[in-house]
């Protein structure tokens, strides 16, 4: 078992990454497979509806100057994809907006590859718009199909300066609680 993890936030030790690591490692620790992505890293390319996905159907970008197709590939192969943004002003970073818009027509062309596979998302707010962020990531993976695993309480993590996702209780509790239904849902396949 498999899952791919993919960072939207431009900070490689912010509290979106660091969050994003407390999930990796209790799955770590359950025997399964994990890759973390910097998707801020890559620099995308915003998608440009060339068509060219449509045209070629395989789902795949035309744009080869970047590692979206790579990218592609691995959630193709993964069990589980885990989606993670900071919030900024209400919505995703425009990095991970960048790399959902392209992913999503590349998919939806290419007959939903992602169909079926478990996704999970959070968000870290400092204290507000992250459930706009929340929605906006599990309403991505719905419309690829995705069976969406969530967390109790929702994994919506209050916080601003590095490492004080930690002292958010609920959002700690959301973090372990979003580990074990990933968890949960990849033993019943």
């Amino acid at each position: 078992m498999k899952v791919i993890a993919l960072n939207g936030s431009p900070r490689l030790l912010g509290n979106t990454s660091q969050a994003l690591n407390v999930i990796l490692d209790d799955l770590n620790k359950e025997g399964i497979e994990t890759e973390y992505i910097q998707v801020y890293e890559d620099h995308m390319n915003p998608c440009n509806h060339c068509s060219s996905c449509e045209m070629r159907g395989d789902g795949r970008c035309i744009a080869e100057d970047d590692r979206m197709n790579e990218y592609l590939d691995r959630m193709k192969a993964a069990d589980a994809v885990i989606i993670a943004s900071p919030t900024y002003y209400g919505s995703c970073t425009a990095q991970l907006k960048m790399f959902l818009e392209r992913a999503g027509f590349a998919c939806r062309y290419g007959g939903y590859p992602l169909n079926g596979k478990i996704g999970a998302a959070f968000t870290v707010q400092e204290r507000a718009g992250g459930f706009a962020v929340y929605s906006e990531l599990v309403n991505w993976m719905l419309g690829n199909g995705m069976t969406v695993v969530g967390s109790t309480p929702l994994a919506v993590i209050n916080a601003k300066n590095p490492f004080e996702y930690e002292k958010d209780e609920m959002g700690m509790r959301a973090l372990h609680s979003l580990a074990q239904n990933i968890v949960k849902e990849l033993e019943r396949e």
